[in-house]
């Protein structure tokens, strides 16, 4: 058995949780927040059998696809970073186009599943 963990940018979390249903793979979402926009994400835990990851993973690629988003010169972006008392806000210096979308996957061999 293996958990899948993807993290998915949240306009294609509709998508992907849609496809996921439709091929009968149970999912826990969580909120998250990252990445170099600070974006809003999801986090999918995808806990599947092993003859089941390639199936998942054709689903992820299908619902979260890249795509280009335009920055506008000086974006602001909150400051998270606990130790950086300086200002509570970081500005981007140029505009421009930034990939966004797709998804960060992790796959964990579990050793035990349990469900009550």
């Amino acid at each position: 058995m293996k958990m899948i963990i993807a993290i998915v940018q949240n306009s294609d979390v509709h998508r992907l949780s849609e496809g996921l249903v439709k091929t009968g793979v149970r999912v826990t979402k969580l909120a998250s927040t990252g990445g170099f926009l600070r974006a809003g994400n999801t986090t999918f835990m995808i806990g599947v059998e092993d003859a089941r990851v390639e199936d998942v993973l054709a689903q992820i690629k299908k619902g979260c696809q890249p795509r280009e988003e335009y920055t506008p010169p000086f974006t602001t972006l909150e400051n998270t970073d606990p130790f950086n008392t300086a200002s509570d806000e970081t500005a981007i210096p140029y505009s421009g186009s930034v990939q966004v979308g797709g998804a960060t996957v992790f796959i964990l061999p579990i050793e035990r599943f349990v469900r009550y």
